[in-house]
Parts: structure tokens; sequence; C-alpha cells
């Protein structure tokens, strides 16, 4: 079994075992399932207005407490998910719901939406290539848009977030006079865009396997063609449930996410569309590159069994005359020719060279 199938099957079952365990606890249970990813678990505040802007990392979720009611937009990003006792802590100051936070550390979640009156919480999976071994990866983002404020919450550090944050740090565009359910659809915005970069490279991973196939270099399809097929299903499992987030948060309590936003909203929905079309495309081109390397497989297969039929349809008279003559009878007619050797050889000669004159003509090599 290729090693792309043994990894993704591993991975299967990791989460089947996760969330059968999840299933044994009780309903609000804050209890991190998932792999640690980070060492210490970092809250960073950055906290703005069209005038001001205020980064900092702070020690205890204590001191978020002070960004309660503020009348400027404040970002809250939760780096790690291994602390429960943090959560807790956020759900207090915040009065956020003990299924919600359940939500957020059982890493794994369909997409989904949930509007709870003061605030309104979902979950989405972010696509992007790892650093250094370039393998594409899905990663839970848990996101509360409330009354001023947005929490994100990640598993471990990087994301596709940083274009966003230099464009609050510099005021380019117009999120700094905009409120917190702009920076929301600006979060969701960010995350569809980096899906068209991963198409994008999964797009050159599918050229490049067409004319790896072409050019008969097959020890490399194989493995691509497994590593293609993991990446475009794990596209496909995070793209269409974006398009409900999506949808939902277009519908949610017209206090949180303002009319002036909507078109904002509708046109992510367009874009989200494309990721899927354009998903759904790649796995047609990546089904026609399988079939063109299986073809090429075929090809390079009958090629080299119909040299092998040859040569053994040319030795098979040859065979048959050397058998006669390797027959130890006494009285036979052609064993005293002072030239039956060469006359043999000469026979065998004409005869080989005759089949392969004859399937020269057919075209048959």
């Amino acid at each position: 079994m290729p090693w792309a199938a043994v990894n993704m099957k591993a991975n299967l079952k990791a989460k089947v075992a996760r969330a059968a365990k999840a299933a044994r606890l009780p309903p609000g249970s804050l209890v991190y399932l998932g792999e640690r990813r980070v060492d210490k678990v970092t809250i960073s505040v950055i906290d703005y207005n069209e005038t001001a802007i205020r980064e900092t990392l702070v020690d205890t979720p204590e001191d978020c407490r002070e960004y309660i009611g503020s009348k400027t937009v404040t970002w809250i990003n939760v780096t790690g998910l291994h602390d429960p006792e943090i959560l807790t802590s956020l759900g207090s100051i915040f009065g956020f719901h003990p299924l919600m936070l359940e939500d957020i550390i059982h890493t794994g979640q369909r997409p989904k939406f949930e509007d709870h009156g003061e605030y309104v919480f979902c979950t989405i999976q972010m696509l992007y290539h790892s650093p250094g071994a370039g393998d594409l990866v899905s990663e839970q983002v848990s996101m509360i848009l409330g009354d001023g404020y947005l929490f994100t919450f990640q598993e471990k550090p990087g994301d596709v977030f940083e274009m966003l944050r230099d464009r609050i740090r510099t005021g380019k565009g117009k999120i700094r006079s905009m409120g917190c359910d702009y920076l929301a659809y600006a979060i969701l915005d960010a995350i569809v865009d980096n899906c068209f970069v991963v198409l994008e490279d999964i797009d050159e991973k599918v050229d490049t396997v067409q004319a790896a196939a072409e050019d008969g270099i097959y020890h490399v399809c194989r493995q691509a063609i497994y590593e293609l097929r993991r990446d475009l299903a794990l596209v496909h499992r995070t793209v269409w449930p974006l398009r409900e987030v999506v949808s939902a948060f277009s519908k949610a309590e017209r206090r949180l996410i303002r009319r002036e936003i909507q078109p904002y909203l509708r046109n992510l929905y367009e874009h989200t569309i494309q990721v899927i079309d354009s998903a759904e495309s790649l796995r047609d081109m990546a089904g026609a590159a399988r079939d063109v390397y299986m073809t090429a497989v075929g090809n390079h297969t009958n090629d080299i069994m119909r040299v092998l039929t040859i040569i053994a349809t040319v030795f098979i008279p040859l065979t048959f005359v050397a058998g006669i003559y390797g027959m130890n009878f006494e009285h036979m007619p052609e064993l005293k020719w002072r030239f039956g050797y060469l006359v043999v050889w000469v026979v065998m000669g004409t005869v080989a060279g005759g089949m392969i004159a004859y399937f020269k003509h057919k075209r048959w090599f």
C-alpha cells in the first residue's frame, strides 16, 4: 500500500478514535483530545480603531476583561487548545456557553455556525501548506463574534491571516474604519482566498503528473497520484461545509452583522462557490491524469510483451532445429556431413531473418 494511503488511513483511525473518546465524556466536558501542538497557550490582542492600534500579548484570560464594552475593535487570538482552564476562564468572563467551548476544544468538528443572540459562533477548517514539508494540512479555526470583540482559536502557530494583520497595522483599505463584523468577514475571506492558492498548487501537481506519465517517468506518478487524491479529498471536505457557514453568516442577527456587510458576504459566498467548482474541476483533471498514467503504463507493458513475444516466436523454430539435432540417435543422416554444422547455422539464421523481416513488414515492431 502506498505511503500516502497508509498515512490517510492512520489519520482517519486517529480521528475516529478521538470522536469515540469524546462520545464517552459528559456534555460540556473541556478535554483536549488532539495532539499538543504548542508548549504554552498564547493570547494575542489587536485592539484598534480608525486612528490608533495596539498589539499586546496578555498573560492571563483576566487581562481580556478590560476589552468588554470597548468602543474599539478587539481581535483576541488564542493559540493552543490543550489548557482547558484558559477556555473556562474566557467562557466565564465573556459568558460563553459550555457546549460552545466544548466544540472549540474538540478539534475535528464539521464546520458549523450558531447564533447565540449575544454572539455568533462558527468553526471552520483552514487549509494551508505546512512550512518546510509542504504537506497540505487542515486546521480547525473557531471564531466568536460579539459586540466589539472577535475571538479566534487556533491549534498551533501559523495561519493565513498575516496579510490581514498587515492591513490592520498599516491602515490599508477600509478595515480600520469598519467594525468587528467586517473583521470576521475579512478572516473568512482570507481562508477562502488561501483555498485558491492551495488549488493552484494542486493544479501544478496535476500538470506534473500528466507530463511525467507522458514522458514515461512512472516511478514518480503513482505516489503523486495518491497524494493528489488525498489533497483533493481534504479540499472537498473543507470547502463544501464552508459554503454553509458563509451563507449562515449573511442571515445572522442584524445587530452583530450589519446590513452594509451583506454585499461583502454575498461576494464571499460567490468566491466559495468558485473554490468548489475549481476543486471539482481539479478532481476531474486528477482522474484524467490517473487515466493517462494507467494508459501509459499499459502501453509500456504492451510494448515489453510485444518484444518478448517476438523474441520467443523467433526462437521457437530455432529451438526445434536445435532439439532435432540434439538427439543422440546413431543413424542420423546429417550427422556425418562435413558442412552439416555450417548448414544448420545457415538454416537457423535464414529462418530467424525471414521471420524478423515478416514481422517488420507487418509493422509488429
